[in-house]
């Protein structure tokens, strides 16, 4: 392995000395970096002035901007930064009726040419729900572009997709890329359910390349919010973005499960630590979107549960293993002030979180551990 990282290196080397003599070659990338737009009154079409700038992720080929009801979309111009060198047609800054859900397909190409990506990007207009309490049943779910893992999503109220579940089954492809869609951590169970479909986390090896890398496990998880694959290798808990911002105040917390840990529990170096039993996560966090500055944010895997924006945590303290479906239930506690004209203008972002290895976070964990999830409940107070 020493030899092999050492003609890994070598090479690496003679490939920048090389390059250092030849002229810088045209850029291949084609993506869309940052999409925005301009408004005379931002006030009245957005909740935050921040919602009028997206970062797109390298990964995503469909860009929405969340708006009020009410706001005109029939001649809205977006604006868009593309990697260099690259083009983008129809032009960044051209007028586009975006109205009843109409959306305009742009592609940029790279600046050598030989490559193009396309976006579809559109304007949701977010409906206020009446429902006291949000149901998540796992029903809908399907194998994602290229067929390699499975993703999860809601149905909206219009009839759209909700794109709001993600798991670590992206980073696991790096992994293990060889692995059909039912080996991944993060499965669906079709016929397990408790009338219908669940979803089934598995703590799994990620093999010779997960040793190398430090990386020895990857836990089985569900959440609710992103994950954002270009961390995956250097700040590995800066790829899963908790939370979906949320115009509700939680109250409880509830769901089914099933959880049987995996019989030897190892460390990050893969040593096995006798006496120690693997533990799930099941919880839910309530935090400030946006931080003194108006700057917007989101929690990761390293302050989910600690940072200073969180207003409300529901968390089994201790998941038991049972072979049955078994209810988990717990209230919200409240460790700051709710701020009600802040929540209805969707200042607050909800996380849900469950794993099958508590300490997946940092590739400690037992293989194996199986955590089933289903029937989660949401039971929320409105503010009208």
């Amino acid at each position: 392995m020493k030899y092999l990282s050492s003609v890994i290196l070598t090479l690496f080397c003679i490939v920048c000395l090389t390059s250092c003599f030849k002229d810088e070659p045209l850029n291949a990338e084609c993506d869309i970096e940052t999409a925005w737009v301009h408004s005379d009154n931002p006030e009245s079409m957005f909740f935050n002035l921040s919602d009028s700038l997206i970062n797109v992720k390298s990964d995503v080929s469909e860009i929405m901007f969340d708006v009020k009801s009410g706001t005109d979309l029939t001649n809205l111009a977006p604006m868009f930064t593309v990697t260099g060198g690259a083009t983008i047609t129809p032009g960044s800054g051209s007028a586009h009726d975006f109205s009843d859900g109409k959306t305009v397909t742009y592609t940029v190409k790279s600046q050598d040419g030989a490559w193009s990506r396309k976006y579809v990007v559109g304007f949701r207009i977010i409906k206020r729900t009446k429902e006291d309490i949000v149901m998540f049943d796992f029903e809908n779910f399907r194998l994602n572009e290229g067929g390699k893992y499975y993703e999860w999503f809601d149905i909206n109220e219009d009839g759209t997709e909700a794109k709001n579940w993600a798991t670590g089954n992206p980073g696991f492809m790096i992994a293990m890329g060889s692995a059909t869609a039912d080996n991944y951590p993060t499965t669906p169970v079709t016929d397990g359910g408790l009338d219908g479909a669940a979803v089934r986390m598995e703590t799994k090896s990620t093999g010779a390349w997960g040793a190398t890398a430090g990386k020895r496990i990857a836990a089985g998880n569900l959440f609710f919010g992103e994950f954002d694959f270009k961390y995956v290798l250097t700040e590995t808990l800066k790829s899963t973005r908790f939370g979906l911002r949320f115009d509700k105040k939680p109250i409880n917390f509830s769901g089914y499960y099933k959880y049987t840990p995996g019989e030897k529990f190892q460390d990050q170096y893969g040593q096995i630590i006798n006496g120690r039993t693997d533990r799930a996560a099941i919880y839910s966090v309530l935090y400030r979107n946006h931080d003194e500055a108006g700057n917007p944010l989101v929690l990761h895997g390293d302050n989910v549960l600690s940072s200073e924006q969180i207003v409300a945590i529901a968390r089994i303290p201790y998941v038991a293993p049972t072979t049955e479906w078994t209810k988990f239930d717990v209230d919200f506690n409240y460790i700051k002030e709710l701020d009600e004209e802040l929540l209805y203008n969707y200042g607050y972002n909800l996380a849900i979180v469950f794993s099958s290895s508590d300490e997946g976070d940092h590739f400690e964990g037992a293989v194996g551990s199986e955590l089933m999830i289903d029937k989660v409940r949401v039971t929320c107070t409105i503010t009208e």
